[in-house]
């Protein structure tokens, strides 16, 4: 069977659109926010297919599948940044749910892909 590209990816795919929603929900953040919780949502956001495209680079099952559990982690960050900004009032609970949403089903095709390295 085929290696496929990071970019075939279905995990590093909604990785990427993880971060297109990150950063329109965090452009309504307040403007002093941007060093703030602004940076480090993006910042994670952009961790989750950053770190799906490494571990597929690095070309054993057992780094690529310790990249998702960082990649993983990363996601989780942005949940809890993301329903952070809600609970201090920069956005409405309506404007989270693409990122939520997003985060939650890119933990599970993640968590498939790993369990698909772990039997190989």
């Amino acid at each position: 069977m085929p290696v496929l590209h990071y970019r075939e990816l279905i995990a590093w795919q909604l990785g990427m659109d993880l971060v297109e929603a990150v950063y329109r929900l965090s452009a309504r953040f307040p403007d002093d926010e941007r060093f703030g919780l602004t940076n480090q949502i993006r910042r994670a956001s952009v961790s989750v297919p950053s770190n799906v495209a490494e571990g597929q680079g690095r070309g054993t099952p057992a780094e690529f599948a310790h990249f998702l559990r960082i990649a993983n982690g990363s996601r989780q960050e942005v949940e809890t940044q993301a329903l952070l900004a809600v609970r201090l009032g920069f956005v409405q609970e309506k404007d989270a749910v693409p990122v939520l949403t997003l985060a939650e089903e890119f933990g599970r095709v993640n968590a498939g892909l790993m369990r698909s390295l772990i039997t190989k």
